[in-house]
């Protein structure tokens, strides 16, 4: 089979771990192209138009604007048969503008889950234990009273997270199991009967804000997401409890956190996540004590690397096997991708 009848797979620089390359060698009958940022934005155009599937960066500082997935892309995209998002994250990728052009959105949802959850507790514990004051004090406060660095137990308290899917489950189970903590979500997108075999009790926002003495948001930036921990929403919670973000930046209002920290409204937060990857030097939130703060790294594992890359390769070898991929974001767009894939490719896939 000749390169130019191959269905063909673009991606910018890098796989998410090594082990990618492995597993694209073992698939010679895909046309793997790797692209590079500094390339003349003409040849890439040229790369992306004829190509199949779209292995796109999640993170958006890791990827000019003018390459999101949105729909001045997806027009200049004839072929596109699916976007394949490098983490569980989409924020670079408009899914409704996908749906409407046929093109199947797929992401890495559960790779990195044992990764983010320990990652969520390492910020709970090192707040609640002050365990980031005590390390500084040690080295910087001559005679240190231990009294002063006085911490809490997460035994028995009450977690609420945001977003009941594969890290925010995890949360749970770790909640209960480690801490015997009791466990209230908030997801307006599962059943009741999912919040019960996900192992936590169904409240509604407000009422997991004034309830939970930890607050985790393991949920997706959207349009319902964005800015809904405001000053409003850190106003609602107790001034004992702390508020936890490794999923994304833009779900809660740094400039409301700041205040509320500042203003003793809520106790501390934990952030992996931020609206500009990686926050200025000067950020306010950098510089309050009762933060504890990480560069998107919650994912960032051996791991779970291996499990995101291995799984990407997997899930878009299937997809162009005319197969039905296992993480599809937007079902709806199914028959219409189905058409276009026979279409291109000339195999219908199964339903």
């Amino acid at each position: 089979m000749s390169e130019s009848s191959k269905p063909r797979v673009v991606f910018f620089e890098r796989w998410s771990h090594a082990i990618a390359e492995e597993h694209t060698a073992a698939n010679p009958q895909i046309d793997w192209r790797r692209l590079r940022l500094d390339a003349p934005e003409a040849a890439l155009w040229d790369e992306l138009g004829a190509a199949h599937v779209y292995q796109i960066r999640s993170t958006r500082s890791e990827l000019p604007s003018q390459f999101w997935a949105h729909g001045d892309l997806l027009a200049r995209c004839p072929s596109l048969l699916a976007v394949s998002a490098n983490g569980s994250g989409c924020d670079t990728v408009d899914i409704d503008a996908c749906t409407r052009a046929g093109v199947l959105v797929v992401n890495q949802a559960g790779g990195n889950k044992e990764a983010v959850a320990e990652h969520a507790f390492g910020m709970m514990l090192c707040l609640t234990k002050r365990i980031l004051e005590a390390d500084h004090a040690v080295r910087s406060v001559p005679e240190l009273a231990r009294e002063t660095l006085m911490g809490h137990d997460m035994y028995g308290r009450t977690l609420g997270i945001v977003g009941l899917g594969h890290v925010g489950t995890r949360v749970a189970a770790i909640a209960r199991a480690a801490f015997a903590m009791e466990v209230i979500a908030f997801d307006p997108f599962i059943t009741p009967a999912q919040f019960t075999e996900r192992g936590a009790r169904s409240v509604d926002f407000p009422t997991l804000l004034a309830s939970a003495d930890f607050v985790t948001v393991h949920c997706p930036r959207n349009s319902r997401s964005e800015r809904m921990f405001d000053a409003a929403a850190f106003a609602a919670m107790k001034p004992s409890a702390y508020f936890v973000n490794t999923a994304r930046g833009g779900i809660h209002d740094e400039a409301a956190l700041a205040a509320a920290l500042r203003a003793g409204q809520i106790a501390g937060a934990g952030l992996d996540v931020w609206d500009h990857e990686p926050p200025a030097l000067d950020h306010p939130l950098l510089h309050l004590e009762r933060v504890v703060v990480s560069p998107h790294t919650a994912g960032v594992t051996h791991e779970a690397r291996t499990n995101m890359a291995t799984g990407t390769v997997a899930q878009i070898v299937d997809l162009l096997a005319a197969k039905r991929p296992p993480r599809i974001l937007n079902p709806d767009a199914w028959d219409r991708y189905a058409d276009r894939h026979a279409q291109i490719l000339g195999v219908r896939p199964a339903d």
